[in-house]
């Protein structure tokens, strides 16, 4: 199955690409588990869809709050049942 690859620029201007492995909505807002590499050993972040319905473009940031971690994680586990995904 092949991945959609996003784009995205860094704070020093580097494009840096993520793999989607799978998205979900959670208390209105989307979410996007996504993977450093298409396939294998790759590290892993959950991102959060910041921006409104007005704006041109989507815009993400990568969720470290443990509490909110804790609670999308495990959906994430159910939507990818044979994938290990560890927090």
């Amino acid at each position: 199955m092949k991945q959609e690859a996003i784009h995205f620029t860094d704070e020093n201007g580097k494009d840096v690409v993520f793999y989607i492995e799978e998205e979900t909505r959670v208390n209105g807002k989307n979410y996007l588990l996504v993977t450093d590499a298409p396939e294998g050993d790759a590290s892993a972040l959950i991102l959060k869809d910041m921006s409104s319905d007005s704006d041109a473009e989507a815009s993400y940031v990568i969720v470290e709050d443990d509490t909110e971690l804790a609670a999308v994680l495990p959906i994430f586990g159910e939507l990818l049942e044979d994938t290990d995904i560890e927090g």
